[in-house]
């Protein structure tokens, strides 16, 4: 049995995907591709789009929010970009039992501040107070031990 997030209709920052979203307000299209292609021509198109437009196109109507939402293989390629920056936390998710699409709304934020952190981004500030308020983002003790090794690294380089 598959885990889903507490909050069904949980969020990637900057990015929604709720079916609130794609059921309120917006008229639906009697004849729109998703109704009258086959399943798999659907998914295809569908497979060819980023984090950010997934997103998008899962509030466009009820019925592509529920084909995007509703088929995890869309989401496991994004998951597995992610995984590079977060190993650990994507295959504890996967151990757990999270679909796809929770894995990727859990771990997408941190994949993107974890990536600027270990790529050295903010090495050079010297005060919290000089930080992006999207550099910080909640992580666990032992990402943060993962950043301060490759800081860590990073000035042994130096002194060589």
């Amino acid at each position: 049995m598959k885990k889903t997030s507490k909050n069904s209709n949980a969020k990637v920052p900057g990015m929604e995907l709720n079916s609130e979203d794609a059921e309120g307000g917006r008229k639906e299209n009697q004849s729109n591709f998703v109704d009258l292609l086959p399943l798999e021509v659907t998914f295809n198109i569908f497979s060819q789009l980023d984090i950010p437009s997934l997103c998008s196109a899962s509030r466009t109507c009820t019925s592509w929010n529920h084909a995007i939402r509703n088929n995890d293989s869309l989401w496991k390629p994004h998951c597995l970009s992610i995984r590079a920056v977060c190993q650990r936390e994507v295959d504890d998710d996967i151990e757990n039992g999270y679909t796809w699409r929770v894995i990727l709304l859990r771990n997408y934020q941190k994949s993107k501040v974890k990536n600027e952190w270990l790529s050295g981004r903010y090495s050079n500030i010297r005060s919290p107070v000089s930080l992006p308020e999207k550099a910080m983002c909640p992580m666990d003790a032992d990402t943060w031990g993962e950043i301060l090794d490759a800081e860590l690294g990073r000035e042994v380089e130096k002194l060589q």
